[in-house]
């Protein structure tokens, strides 16, 4: 039987306890509040009876108002506490090597590139020099398609690696329920599963709504396809497209933006692009790490 013990120097960062940051609630920041998963910039902030407020607006222009609690949101990823704006937060970037200025920029700058000369793997972690790969653990991640694997891989997988966690793509989600139960997950294999488009009313929420096993983590981001997770200026242009309905999406995206209708090159053109996680957007940082959390949280 292999053992499941390593080295604790190689424990990620975002296992470890660690002071959450905080940040100003400035006009125009992104963020996304954790317990509800809605994302959207930052409005205004009140000063109400049962504390402090902040109102955030999606891409939709819906408003919803959350309550400023301690370690709340995330920002770029990762989990910070929402201050107002002027009430003496310190700045989480004064400091930094890269010298980011003071406030949510600052705090952002900081979260993402660190302090010192300590290296970051591309999801923001801190390297362990000489770290090897460990022995693959029996739970998995599941993904959709190729292209959500290997941008999964780029970004987080020097992570990965450290954990034992592979990564696999299921060209779709429509037999999940079934590949759940072949796969047969328990306390020692659990399987988290990222689904495109999982937005109330979808087919996609539909069948995520029949997975019930609790070894089970099914997460989704609101985009049609992986493609739009990347920021579009990082994929090089303006604005992903809008595609008219009943065309293949990556083809009309192709079509709108007169690059050659060839789906494969195009997705290798936008992936060059993506760097680290600040060039995704913040709804599907907080679903894949939220997915490692659950097969790897728990285990020594």
């Amino acid at each position: 039987m292999r053992s499941r013990s390593y080295d604790p120097d190689l424990t990620p960062p975002w296992k470890r306890r660690r002071p959450v940051p905080e940040v100003p609630a400035e006009a125009d920041l992104v963020v996304e509040e954790i317990t509800t998963g809605f994302c959207g910039a930052v409005i205004r902030t009140e000063k109400t009876a049962e504390g402090p407020t902040v109102t955030l607006e999606d891409r939709f222009g819906k408003h919803r108002v959350f309550p400023m609690e301690p370690g709340g949101f995330l920002l770029e990823g990762r989990t910070v506490t929402l201050v107002r704006p002027g009430t003496g937060a310190p700045s989480a970037g004064a400091d930094s090597a890269s010298g980011p200025g003071s406030g949510a920029a600052g705090a952002a700058a900081a979260i993402g590139t660190g302090t010192g000369t300590a290296r970051r793997t591309a999801s923001g972690s801190i390297a362990v020099p000489g770290a090897r790969a460990r022995v693959a653990r029996a739970g998995r991640i599941y993904v959709e398609g190729r292209h959500d694997a290997e941008l999964v891989e780029k970004v987080w997988g020097d992570d990965l690696r450290i954990e034992g966690v592979v990564v696999e793509y299921l060209e779709g989600v429509d037999d999940l329920p079934a590949v759940v139960r072949d796969f047969g997950p328990g306390p020692d294999a659990r399987l988290g599963v990222l689904v495109d488009h999982l937005v109330p009313g979808s087919k996609e929420s539909r069948i995520a709504a029949e997975v019930t096993d609790e070894h089970v983590l099914v997460v989704g981001h609101p985009y049609i396809d992986i493609w739009e997770a990347v920021k579009p200026s990082s994929a090089g242009i303006d604005a992903w497209p809008k595609v008219p309905h009943g065309q293949d999406w990556k083809t009309g995206v192709c079509r709108a933006l007169g690059w050659p209708e060839n789906t494969g090159a195009a997705w290798q053109r936008i992936l060059r692009g993506v760097r680290d996680y600040r060039d995704l957007e913040p709804e599907l940082l907080g679903r894949v790490e939220r997915l490692i959390d659950h097969v790897t949280v728990g285990f020594s």
